[in-house]
């Protein structure tokens, strides 16, 4: 009996929403990571990018634990002498609360090409409006 390898063009994918709104952030991510790799499946395959696309809404409504409110930095550099800025998590959950969870999941994926290409099917939005209504996405129960 041979081992079975999902090939790329067999991937039936599904949509999924899921509302953040009062989750904390760690929970969220791990379920989203692991839809978005499409570990939930059977015939899971690790090198294929085989998971669904996943709509996350109410991302300014997410939760942490502790003070990581104050004490998480989120940190950019520019590549030019005083171009590191630092963030705290409460600064970024104000100005951008959808790179909050995209940083949270990307860092639960693979580093390489590969979890590039997974990223890509993760949209997130602040509000609890979305424009994926057309591809009929399901609630996921977090």
């Amino acid at each position: 009996m041979k081992t079975f390898m999902q090939k790329p063009k067999d991937v039936k994918r599904k949509w999924h929403l899921v509302d953040a709104d009062g989750k904390i952030l760690g929970r969220v991510a791990t379920k989203i990571a692991g839809i978005l790799r499409g570990k939930t499946k059977a015939e899971y395959t690790p090198h294929v990018d085989m998971g669904d696309e996943v709509v996350v809404i109410n991302a300014a409504k997410i939760r942490v634990t502790g003070k990581k409110l104050t004490a998480k930095k989120y940190q950019t550099y520019s590549g030019y002498p005083g171009g590191q800025k630092s963030f705290s998590l409460e600064h970024m959950l104000s100005k951008k609360p959808e790179e909050v969870i995209k940083h949270a999941v990307k860092g639960m994926l693979p580093h390489n090409s590969l979890g590039r290409q997974i990223l890509k099917r993760l949209k997130v939005y602040g509000q609890s409006e979305h424009p994926h209504a057309a591809q009929n996405p399901q609630e996921l129960k977090i």
